[in-house]
C-alpha cells in the first residue's frame, strides 16, 4: 500500500472529538505558545487552574528560543556533520574525526516506498497525518516519567527525532523538551512530509558496513549491508534497513572490522517486528508478510571487505573509543545513573552508546588528548626499528603493547598499539588481555601481604617443592628452571628472583586474612571473583588475564606513594563554539598504604639492579641508567608471553611481547631468550622516550622510603627479632646476623618461634632447625689443623710460664 492510499484510509476513519482536537488543523506559531501546552494540560490536569500553571511554565520554558527562518531551518536539517578533531596534548592535530566514513545523499524519489512504509510503521504510525508532535504519546511519556510506570513509552515522531538529530543538544531537560516541541511543529510549518522522510533517512545513522565503516543515510545502508541501491531493496531488506536507527551498532550485522557478528539475533528480531508492524498498518499483504517473515536474510548480507583507504591507527581510533566512553558516562551521570546500572542494563548501554558515538563523530567536538606527539612518534618509531629483537621467523608475527603513563597524573603520554595497523587492528596496549606472569607478584601478594602486616621486608618464605591445585589435577610447583632452595628465603630476595613457591605460600597465607580482590576493585581491573582464589593467581594463571593499561596503572599505584589516578588518554572535550563540555578530573584512591608502596619501591629496586630485570637496567645509557628504576619481570606459562613493567619517580613503563593470533596452539610460544629481548626492547622505547621529553622521567629524584615506615632489627635466617625461645622443652636461639627489616605503618616483626616464616610445613620447620643445630663434621685436615693449634698453644702457656719464672 502507498503512502497516498495510507493517508487517505487515515483520513477518512472516524475521530473521535479528542482524536480531532490532537490531530486536526495546522497550528500557527503565533498560537504554538497558548495552544499545545493548554492542551496537555486541560488534558492531564483539567481546569483552568491546571491549565494556567502549564502554559505558564511553558512559556518560561521556551521565552528565549529562537525559532530560524525557513532558509536557515531547512539548510540546518538537511545538515550532514560538523567535523569533530582530535589533537595531541599540544594542540598539534591528529586527525578530523569524519561523522561517517562513507554518506550519499540522495533524493526523495531515490529510496523505496518499502524503506518509508517500514520506517513509519515502527517509528511513527501517526506520521502522515500529525502536525509534528502526537499529544496522546507525549502525555504518556510524561506520565511514564514522572510516575515511573509502564517502561520505556516512546513519545518522539519521526518530526520530533530528525530536530533532536539536527538541531538541539542531548540536554535532558523539560526545557529541551519544550523546544523539541516547538522545532517539529515549526518543521512540520514549512517542510513536506516527503522531505521530512527524506532528510531523516539522508542524516540518520545506520550502523556499519561489510567494511566495518560507520554509516549514516540510508543508500549507504543499503549498499553496504546488501550491495543494492535504496530504491532496489527488497521487503525483508526494507524492513532489516528500517529497524536499524533505533540502535543501530546494536542491530548492525557487523562489527568494527566489517566481519559478520556471530549473534545476529538481535538484529534479525528487529527485522521481524518491522514486518508484523508493517502487517498491522496493512502496508504489506498477509501473503507477503508471510514469505517475507520466513526469507533468510543472512544471506543477503555482503562478505566482509577490507578498506584499503583507511590510513588511520592505533591512536585514531583509541581516541575515538575514549571519547565515546567519556561522553557516555558524562551523559548516563547526568541522568544520575552508575556505569552498573547501565553495563547491566543492555538497553541502558545501547542507548547511550549511540547517543554518544554520534555526537562525538557530527557535533564539531574538538577532542584534547593527554598524548605527546613527540613521545608517542618516538616510541612507535623505537618498536620499529627494534622489530628484529621480536621476530621469531615462525611466520606467526610476535606484536608489542607498550603505555608510558605519567605518575602523578595518570596521564597516558604515548603508548605502542601495534607493529602494524594495516595487518593487525588489535590494539595490544589498551584491548589485548594476556596472562601478566610474575608481575602479579608485587600487586597482588607481596604489596597487600605487607599492607596488613603478614610480611616485612625480611620475612622469610618457604621455597620447598609442593603441589599445588592446577585447572584438573595436582601440579608440582617448582621455580623457572624446576628448581628449589629446600629452605627459607626472604621476602626481598624471592621478589627480587622471582620465586614462585614463595609466593604461592604467601598468597595461600594471604586468603586466610584477606580479600585481596579489593585491591584489584579500587583499580579498577576486573578479572572475576572465581580467580582470586586459584593458588596460582599470584604467577598470572587466570582465564582473562590483563591489558597493558591496566597493569601500567597498577604499577604507577606504587610508584605514587599508594594512590591510583585512573589512566586517562582525554583531556579535553569542547563544543564547536569554544565551550568546554567534558574535562578530565583526577579522582584519586589510596590503594595501599604510603609506607607499603615505599617498601615495594625499595624491594623492587634490587629486580633490576640484581634481580631478573638486569637485562633492562644495563641497556640503558645516559642520565636513565643512573635514574632510580624500580620494576618486575614477568613470563606467563610455556612462554607465551613476556612483560616488564618498571617506574621512575616521574614515569611507568610497561611493554608486553606476544603472538595476536593463538589459533593454532603449536605456534603460539617464542624462544625463552625472547623474556630478555623484551626487556632490551622496553629499554629502547624508554631511551626514545626520554629523549622526546626527558623532564617527565624525573631522573634526578629518587624513590625514599616514607616517614611512616616501621624499621626492626631482624634475625637474616629467621625474619624474627633475635633472642632465645622454647619449642618441645627444648631451648633454642635465634641464628643468623642482625639486619633492617621494613614494615608498613603500625605493623612490626614477629617474636622469635620455632615456625618463624608465613606458610609452610612442620615438616619443612624440623628440616630447617635439624640442619640450622647440626655440629660441622671435622675433616681430616682440620682435625690436624686443630692438634697443631692446639700444640702451639701448649708451647705459647710454657714459654709463659718461663718467662715468669725468671721473673
Amino acid at each position: 500500500m502507498t503512502l497516498k492510499k495510507e493517508n487517505k484510509r487515515r483520513s477518512n476513519d472516524k475521530h473521535t472529538l479528542k482524536d480531532n482536537l490532537l490531530f486536526g488543523g495546522i497550528v500557527s506559531m503565533e498560537v504554538i505558545k497558548s495552544g499545545i501546552y493548554l492542551l496537555l494540560a486541560l488534558l492531564i490536569l483539567g481546569g483552568s487552574l491546571g491549565a494556567g500553571i502549564v502554559l505558564g511554565y511553558f512559556t518560561n520554558l521556551t521565552e528565549t528560543t529562537r525559532i530560524p527562518e525557513k532558509k536557515e531551518l531547512v539548510k540546518a536539517i538537511n545538515n550532514i556533520e560538523l567535523v569533530s578533531h582530535i589533537n595531541f596534548a599540544g594542540g598539534q592535530k591528529i586527525a578530523d574525526l569524519r561523522s561517517d566514513i562513507v554518506r550519499t545523499r540522495i533524493n526523495q524519489d531515490e529510496i523505496s516506498p518499502l524503506i518509508k512504509e517500514a520506517l513509519i510503521s515502527t517509528e511513527d504510525e501517526y506520521f502522515n497525518i500529525h502536525k509534528g508532535i502526537v499529544p496522546k504519546a507525549l502525555i504518556r511519556a510524561m506520565i511514564s516519567d514522572v510516575t515511573g510506570l509502564g517502561g520505556q513509552s516512546g513519545g518522539s515522531t519521526i518530526t520530533q527525532q530528525l530536530v533532536k538529530q539536527q538541531l538541539l543538544t542531548n540536554e535532558l531537560s523539560f526545557s529541551r523538551k519544550a523546544n523539541e516541541i516547538l522545532y517539529a511543529l515549526k518543521v512540520e510549518d514549512e517542510l513536506s512530509k516527503d522531505e521530512i522522510l527524506t532528510a531523516y533517512l539522508n542524516v540518520s545513522p545506520f550502523g556499519r558496513n561489510n567494511k566495518g565503516e560507520n554509516i549514516a543515510g540510508v543508500e549507504e545502508a543499503a549498499q553496504g549491508l546488501f550491495g543494492v541501491k535504496a530504491k532496489d531493496v527488497t521487503l525483508p531488506q526494507a524492513a532489516y534497513i528500517a529497524g536499524l536507527p533505533q540502535s543501530p551498532i546494536v542491530y548492525s550485522p557487523y562489527t568494527n572490522t566489517g566481519e559478520l557478528k556471530e549473534d545476529l539475533s538481535l538484529g534479525i528480531e528487529r527485522q521481524q517486528q518491522v514486518l508484523a508492524n508493517m502487517h498491522r498498518e496493512k502496508l504489506i499483504s498477509k501473503e507477503d508478510y508471510e514469505t517475507a517473515k520466513k526469507y533468510d536474510i543472512k544471506k543477503d548480507f555482503l562478505k566482509q571487505e577490507v578498506n584499503e583507504e583507511d590510513e588511520r591507527g592505533y591512536l585514531y581510533y583509541l581516541v575515538e573509543s575514549e571519547a565515546i566512553k567519556t561522553l557516555m558516562k558524562l551523559y548516563y551521570e547526568a541522568d544520575e545513573l552508575t556505569s552498573k546500572d547501565v553495563e547491566n542494563d543492555e538497553n541502558l548501554y545501547n542507548r547511550y552508546y549511540t547517543l554518544a558515538e554520534r555526537d562525538i563523530r557530527r557535533k564539531g567536538y574538538t577532542i584534547e588528548t593527554t598524548i605527546d606527539k613527540d613521545v608517542y612518534v618516538a616510541m612507535n618509531q623505537a618498536v620499529q626499528n627494534n622489530e628484529w629483537l621480536i621476530n621469531d621467523w615462525s611466520g606467526n608475527q610476535i606484536q608489542n603493547g607498550s603505555v608510558l603513563m605519567e605518575n602523578a597524573t595518570g596521564k597516558v603520554l604515548g603508548f605502542v598499539g601495534g607493529l602494524d595497523y594495516s595487518e593487525n587492528q588489535n590494539n595490544h596496549a589498551f584491548q589485548t588481555k594476556r596472562s601478566p606472569g610474575s608481575t602479579m607478584k608485587p600487586i597482588l601478594a607481596y604489596a597487600p601481604a605487607i599492607d596488613v602486616g603478614l610480611i616485612g621486608s625480611e620475612t622469610m618464605l618457604p621455597d620447598f617443592k609442593r603441589n599445588y591445585k592446577g585447572n584438573s589435577s595436582d601440579v608440582e610447583l617448582t621455580n623457572y628452571g624446576k628448581k628449589s632452595s629446600e629452605s627459607f628465603i626472604s621476602v626481598r630476595d624471592a621478589l627480587k628472583n622471582s620465586g614462585n613457591i614463595t609466593v604461592v605460600n604467601l598468597y595461600q597465607e594471604l586468603l586466610n586474612k584477606i580479600n585481596p580482590e579489593e585491591y584489584f576493585d579500587k583499580m579498577n581491573i576486573d578479572m572475576g571473583s572465581d580467580e582470586f582464589i586459584r593458588e596460582s593467581i599470584p604467577l598470572g594463571a587466570m582465564d582473562y588475564g590483563m591489558s597493558v593499561i591496566e597493569q601500567t596503572n597498577a604499577y604507577q599505584t606504587l610508584a605514587n606513594h599508594g594512590e591510583y589516578l585512573e589512566g586517562y588518554v582525554i583531556q579535553k572535550i569542547t563544543d564547536s563554539t569554544g565551550k568546554v563540555i567534558y574535562e578530565h578530573k583526577n579522582n584519586p584512591v589510596q590503594v595501599y598504604k604510603r609506607s607499603t608502596a615505599s617498601i615495594m619501591n625499595n624491594l623492587m629496586r634490587d629486580v633490576l639492579t640484581s634481580g631478573t630485570g638486569t637485562t633492562a637496567k644495563s641497556t640503558l645509557y645516559g642520565d636513565l641508567a643512573y635514574a632510580d628504576w624500580v620494576g618486575k619481570t614477568g613470563t606467563s606459562e610455556n612462554d607465551r608471553d613476556f612483560w616488564f613493567t618498571a617506574s621512575t619517580p616521574g614515569v611507568t613503563l610497561s611493554s608486553w611481547i606476544g603472538k595476536s593470533n593463538t589459533d593454532n596452539p603449536n605456534n603460539v610460544n617464542m624462544p625463552y631468550t625472547f623474556g630478555q629481548n623484551n626487556m632490551t626492547l622496553w629499554a629502547h622505547i624508554a631511551l626514545a622516550a626520554y629523549q622526546a621529553k626527558p623532564d617527565v622521567f624525573k631522573t634526578n629524584e629518587t624513590f625514599s622510603l616514607d616517614d611512616s615506615v616501621q624499621s626492626y632489627q631482624v634475625s637474616d635466617k629467621t625474619g624474627t627479632t633475635i633472642g632465645s625461645f622454647q619449642y618441645n622443652n627444648r631451648n633454642y636461639y635465634t641464628p643468623g646476623k642482625s639486619v633492617t627489616s621494613y614494615y608498613s605503618e603500625g605493623n612490626q616483626p614477629s617474636s622469635p618461634s620455632y615456625e618463624f616464616g608465613v606458610g609452610g610445613t612442620t615438616e619443612n620447620y624440623n628440616k630447617y632447625w635439624t640442619e640450622s643445630t647440626k655440629k660441622p663434621k671435622t675433616t681430616t685436615t682440620e682435625k690436624k689443623k686443630t692438634n697443631t693449634d692446639q700444640k702451639t698453644d701448649e708451647d705459647k702457656k710454657s714459654d709463659d710460664d718461663d718467662d715468669k719464672d725468671e721473673e
